[in-house]
């Protein structure tokens, strides 16, 4: 608790001194990061920390947009068969030169095969550098059946040859797990025996260089000034780990912190008349879902799923935890985008119903856990309040739930386990603005034991998301979709919960902010008025 202190009121002095020599950003994030090697993970409190500060991939969305431009590939040629990706890899950029390690030379085509040979190839050296490391995304997405190579051109050439077309690989490509690493710091790393630190004191070509981590309570960050896209107007960036939403609005308040997401609904209104608060809206690309474990009685049967579905009230979910500013899930897909089937009808709430199934199903005095997460996400900004809501509507169809959670990391490790007990809540945040980022990725057979916690493997459904990847008729993709999430809805791997409202507020100094559709908290661009 001395070292939290401490390190709070340093980071008050610092932003409310306003140093005359320097501009340092602080933001209060939500939660910790699992580690700092993007490719390990999927959530994004760990990207924030990670990738989008430190990091950069051959392709960028551009900001504010889910459209890709050039990133470290400078351009890029797709075969009239779709199966090879040429890049041409942008020249000059530097990897950053830190306390830990100084490069010697500059980004280049051996740098990007490092970064995805380590997680396709079981014999590379790098590939278990952590312990059990699951490449939970790239593998999920079925990458190691699509890519059949990845080979060096010439020193500025990278080419990508696929075993099947695949529509959204250039946007995947785009995605935190494609970071661009340096082989050469990695090279070190291992002569050293010292691998593990490529997951503790990450180094990349992005805005930001890593100075140091406090566990569990600061970040910090530096411009990097030999940045590509020129110097940051930020020079310090300071993440302020802050786990509790109101604390986050006193710290803004306060001026402790310049900017925090997912802050409680409740809030909002008095932020927006706070004259020295701006408070940025946006529909989410989006959901929140508790997803079953299908392998496990009596969750194996889908009248089962379907009957705890229609306990539940999402309504008053949404009532309660986000005072409105969200609407009830009746898909696993948000409906801001494409290929949304809107005439899917939803379970309806009908708790005598779903008592009547469970007893047709032979289900009586079941017990069974419902998992909450520990931190706030913009789909979900009280998970143990929602929890409990779903705890007293189990309860009136005769289900006993015991509400379980644990520290993040921890949850979201043991929530992939193939034996995991009851139900547990998640979401999820489009990565890329392609369908295929919801349904194959959370819900596709090659996810099972990863991003698809209801271990789910439907071969009707996973057929259907599988031929739409390989599909580049935009229409065609549509109705193949739309008829996957009716095999979803008919199956309920899900109980699928809300759709929300992001909300971002920060001082009135901070300009330049530019919100993600995709849910990434980025700081390249922003600046503090004078």
């Amino acid at each position: 608790m001395k070292r939290f202190s401490f390190a709070a009121a340093l980071l008050a002095a610092t932003v409310l001194s306003g140093a005359a020599s320097a501009k340092t950003l602080v933001y209060c994030s939500e939660g910790s990061p699992e580690g700092f090697d993007p490719a390990l993970y999927t959530a994004g409190t760990t990207f924030d920390a990670s990738s989008r500060p430190v990091y950069n991939r051959l392709v960028e969305f551009t900001p504010g947009t889910t459209q890709i431009e050039p990133g470290l590939a400078e351009s890029w040629e797709v075969s009239d068969d779709g199966l090879e990706y040429t890049f041409k890899l942008r020249p000059g950029v530097k990897f950053q030169s830190t306390d830990f390690f100084t490069p010697s030379r500059d980004m280049n085509a051996d740098d990007v095969l490092y970064s995805f040979e380590r997680q396709l190839k079981a014999d590379n050296p790098w590939n278990q550098y952590v312990a059990g490391a699951a490449w939970e995304y790239f593998n999920g997405m079925g990458m190691p059946d699509l890519i059949k190579s990845i080979e060096k051109v010439d020193d500025m050439t990278v080419k990508f040859t696929l075993n099947k077309p695949e529509a959204p690989f250039l946007a995947n490509l785009g995605m935190d797990f494609a970071s661009i690493m340096s082989k050469e710091y990695a090279d070190k790393l291992e002569a050293d025996g010292k691998m593990d630190q490529l997951n503790q004191m990450p180094l990349g070509t992005g805005p930001f260089e890593f100075v140091n981590y406090q566990q569990d309570a600061v970040i910090r960050y530096r411009a990097n000034e030999d940045y590509w896209k020129g110097k940051e107007a930020i020079d310090d960036l300071v993440f302020a780990i802050t786990t509790d939403a109101a604390v986050r609005l006193q710290k803004l308040q306060a001026g402790e912190c310049h900017i925090f997401p997912y802050p409680n609904a409740a809030d909002v209104e008095s932020m927006k008349s706070n004259a020295d608060l701006t408070v940025m809206e946006q529909e989410g690309l989006n959901v929140a879902y508790l997803a079953y474990n299908t392998t496990q009685a009596p969750f194996d049967k889908t009248e089962v799923r379907k009957a705890l579905n229609m306990a539940i009230n999402k309504q008053a979910i949404v009532d309660a935890v986000f005072q409105g500013a969200a609407t009830p899930a009746k898909n696993p897909i948000p409906p801001t985008m494409w290929s949304y089937n809107d005439a899917i009808q939803d379970d309806p709430y009908d708790p005598e119903a779903a008592k009547k199934m469970l007893e047709e199903a032979g289900v009586t005095d079941l017990k069974m856990k419902v998992w909450a997460m520990p931190v706030a996400r913009p789909y979900m900004l009280n998970a143990r309040r929602a929890a409990e809501l779903i705890q007293s509507d189990l309860a009136a169809v005769g289900v006993e739930a015991e509400i379980v959670s644990y520290e993040w990391a921890e949850y979201l490790s043991r929530s992939k386990e193939k034996d995991r007990d009851g139900a547990v809540m998640l979401g999820w945040t489009g990565d890329n603005g392609d369908p295929d980022n919801f349904l194959h990725t959370l819900l596709g057979c090659d996810a099972v034991g990863g991003n698809n916690r209801a271990q789910w493997c439907n071969e009707e459904f996973d057929g259907l998301v599988n031929k739409a990847k390989t599909t580049t008729d935009k229409d065609e993709r549509t109705k193949l979709y739309e008829q996957a999430q009716e095999v979803f809805k008919r199956e309920a791997p899900w109980a699928t919960i809300d759709h929300s409202l992001v909300v971002m507020p920060m001082r009135k100094e901070v300009q330049g902010y530019v919100m993600s559709p995709l849910g990434q908290h980025s700081f390249s661009g922003v600046d503090l008025a004078e």
